[in-house]
């Protein structure tokens, strides 16, 4: 009966382990093609200059400045910047606390983040009878002291869907002449 228990302890042991294991495992890397149908959007116009015209406005909502619009190779580029301070400064405490301040032990100043920039690029291309978009948006984070402090892609398919649905609307008013 003891080794039946300690053989029966021991496989509960190892499978615990194993679903540790898993738990902090990393999710695996979406493949360029994943990516690319999260970022990319059929529109049914071949009309590319209204669809870039209402992607346009769609930045502009959002509060990006267009940095550049090339209608022959349906490329716009924005920027959209956001101080992580929060308003009042009620949000510095916080947001440093979880975030980690780093003193700076020359001058005794605090190191905090303080601006994140998003930068998107789109590209529309007529296909067939249909316009393609596809949106890339890239976040940077800057330090106090205009440090880069961490780059990366946004890939939440969750904020590509909000993005397209906002072109759908802007299409369809575009096309409406509003």
């Amino acid at each position: 009966m003891n080794a039946i228990s300690l053989f029966i302890l021991s496989l509960l042991l190892l499978a615990s382990c194993t679903v540790i294991n898993q738990q902090s495992a990393p999710p695996p890397q979406k493949t360029q093609l994943q990516t690319r149908q999260v970022q990319t959007r059929e529109y049914d116009t071949n009309d590319v200059k209204l669809v870039m015209k209402a992607v346009l406005n769609v930045l502009q909502d959002d509060g990006f400045i267009v940095r550049n619009a090339q209608l022959e190779l349906g490329l716009l580029t924005a920027t959209k910047e956001v101080d992580l301070r929060g308003n009042g400064g009620g949000n510095d405490f916080w947001s440093n606390f979880f975030r980690g301040i780093d003193r700076n032990r020359s001058q005794g100043e605090q190191i905090f983040n303080k601006l994140k920039q998003i930068e998107s690029s789109v590209n529309i291309s007529e296909f067939g009878k249909q316009s393609k978009v596809r949106a890339n948006f890239q976040v940077k984070i800057l330090d106090n002291q205009g440090r880069t402090v961490e780059v990366y892609q946004v890939e939440d398919p969750k904020y590509y869907q909000d993005f397209f649905m906002k072109v759908d609307k802007g299409i369809f008013i575009q096309k409406q002449g509003f």
